[in-house]
Formats: structure tokens, sequence, C-alpha cells
């Protein structure tokens, strides 16, 4: 199994910059691509950003590319979702995620971390 502790969420404002992390732990060869989707309240979970721990290859939502970074510490076992110029819309539950491939359901999930942005 894989946990997955997420981390660093809060309140900011519009314009402002957050970093999230997500610690990864257990048998984490499972978790070659590692992911951050998010959900705001009455909406479904969407797609933020993924990355594969082998080439490094990262994707992006339309809505957040150009604003949003995501990276890792693969020696920490560490995601991170560095945000920038936050937007009200951004405002949600954010979810770290892991899977064996790009081919592969997400299997592994943490509990999220709130991020909200005040206008």
């Amino acid at each position: 199994q894989v946990q997955l502790v997420e981390s660093g969420g809060g309140l900011v404002q519009a314009g402002d910059s957050l970093r999230i992390s997500c610690s990864a732990s257990g048998r984490t060869f499972s978790t070659n691509v590692m992911g951050w989707f998010r959900q705001a309240p009455g909406k479904e979970r969407q797609f933020v950003a993924s990355i594969t721990r082998s080439t490094g290859t990262t994707y992006y939502a339309d809505s957040v590319k150009g604003r949003f970074t995501i990276s890792r510490d693969n020696a920490k076992n560490t995601v991170y979702l560095q945000m920038n110029s936050l937007k009200p819309e951004d405002t949600a539950v954010y979810y770290c995620a892991g899977r064996l491939a790009a081919a592969s359901d997400w299997n592994y999930w943490g509990q999220g971390t709130q991020v909200t942005v005040s206008s």
C-alpha cells in the first residue's frame, strides 16, 4: 500500500502564491506517476497536473497552465504543486494521487488539503 499525505493548504488572496506538498510512504515504487486533483463545492473532482518519476514528463489542465508548476523530489518521495497568480476559482480541496503508469487507474489518494483564494 501507499500512503499519501498533503500539506500546505490555506487561505490566500487573489494574486498570491502558495505551495502544497504531498509526501508518499509505503510501496512508493507503485506511484511512478503522481498527480494533483481538485474539487470545489458542488463540482466534480478535476485533474490539475501530473508528473512521471522516470521521465519528469508533466501535464497540466488548461485552466492552470502557465500558473501552476508540479515537481517532485524522488529522494524525499514528495511531490509539490507551486501555485502562482491564484484566482478565487482555484478555491477547492486539493488531492494528491498516485498510479503505477500513465495507463493505470489512480489507485492511491491523499485526504486532501483546502486551498481558499479570497477576492
